[in-house]
């Protein structure tokens, strides 16, 4: 399986694990929720649904059709199929949150990874969170030493573009370092031995999250550069 169908498959994983949905709505929640998929296509969604299906994770229903009758009802109009997510879905979609390796921390996977935070337990999220500002903060002293080693050969332009991307790895690190104190600050004031406190962070608890002024969270999609 390609990195990029790994992406797809936890993100409608993760989306049914909310509600099942048509897979026009899933396509729908996956560009306007999910900007990295913005770009793809009924033609690459399908596939990644009917090999759920295949592997036991999903289920298909068909919605409004009457129980006996084929999608296709005596009016000629399809029945809509909708995506359940199996009891076995939900298991392997666990064993997937929990995950927190390199692959995590790479430009699309945080990206999903971080939009399902909300579901995550703390610990993963901290992993996440400090392996992904390891990973930018290694990306940036490479871009500083190549900017220091070839700044007399380009044109302004060319500078300032490279000027550019080191200022958005930096605006992400800052943003990567907000959100860590953050999740520090929410687990340090966690009453001891609270046991409804402890199950709600193991539910993904996101008390931690700061809140920013003026907008919403930043994108950090939009905030890398390759």
């Amino acid at each position: 399986m390609s990195r990029r169908s790994g992406i797809l498959e936890f993100a409608v994983l993760g989306l049914l694990r909310e509600s099942p949905m048509h897979g026009y709505e899933l396509r729908k929640r996956l560009n306007t929720s999910l900007g990295v998929f913005r770009a793809f296509s009924y033609g690459t969604l399908y596939p990644c649904l009917k090999a759920l299906v295949a592997s036991g994770w999903l289920i298909e229903e068909t919605d409004g059709a009457p129980e006996g009758l084929p999608a296709a009802s005596l009016t000629g109009r399809r029945a809509k199929i909708v995506y359940r997510l199996t009891s076995a879905g939900k298991e392997h979609f666990e064993e997937l949150l929990a995950h927190s390796g390199p692959d995590a921390w790479e430009d699309e996977h945080f990206g999903v990874r971080f939009a399902f935070f909300g579901q995550t337990s703390r610990d993963v999220r901290m992993r996440v969170l400090e392996g992904r500002r390891s990973r930018l903060e290694e990306r940036l002293e490479r871009m500083r030493t190549s900017l220091a080693r070839s700044r007399e050969r380009l044109d302004d332009y060319t500078l300032e573009l490279q000027r550019h991307g080191m200022e958005s790895v930096e605006r992400e690190v800052r943003w990567l370092n907000e959100l860590i104190e953050s999740e520090r600050a929410g687990r340090d004031q966690r009453p001891a031995g609270s046991a409804a406190q402890h199950k709600k962070n193991q539910s993904g608890d996101t008390g931690g999250l700061p809140r920013h002024r003026g907008g919403s969270r930043p994108d950090p999609s939009d905030d890398t550069t390759t």
